[in-house]
């Protein structure tokens, strides 16, 4: 079985793209896309855990693409990766694509990542936490038959 994180590195440099992978695919399930569009499609496929984005990139920014992701898929943890200090561009990706973390480009391998293993710990938790809810809600709805059961006798 594959115990690799599946992670979405979306940047329109295709140089960005081979460069990313080359250094992290022997870690983790890496998979690219050259625009947000792409990275849509291929969500609709493939289950990540941890999404990475450039913030400019034609037709769709990163923001855009993340605002999208965080309707869709909102257990995802998402990343904004961006060579410019666009200061209003981080805000909205904090507020609008609610974002784990903000890096620049360019980005430090050990801390892109260390960024990668501190957002899939978040994102194992989250899905840990939904299960045990999950169980906590057949259980209850258990008790409640139980307790009708008990009332009608």
């Amino acid at each position: 079985m594959d115990d690799k994180i599946n992670i979405l590195y979306v940047d329109d440099e295709e140089n960005n793209l081979i460069s990313f992978k080359a250094n992290f695919r022997i870690k983790y399930n890496v998979f690219t896309a050259i625009s947000g569009q792409s990275a849509l499609e291929l969500l609709e496929k493939t289950n990540i855990s941890v999404i990475i984005t450039d913030q400019r990139m034609p037709e769709m920014t990163g923001v855009a693409f993340l605002e999208k992701v965080c309707e869709l898929y909102p257990d995802t943890i998402r990343i904004l990766l961006t060579g410019y200090a666009d200061i209003s561009a981080v805000i909205d990706a904090v507020n609008k694509g609610k974002i784990y973390q903000y890096l620049s480009k360019p980005w430090n391998e050990n801390e892109l990542d260390q960024t990668i293993q501190d957002a899939y710990e978040l994102y194992s938790k989250k899905q840990e936490t939904m299960e045990q809810f999950s169980k906590l809600e057949v259980s209850n709805e258990q008790l409640e038959f139980l307790l009708r059961q008990s009332l009608l006798s």
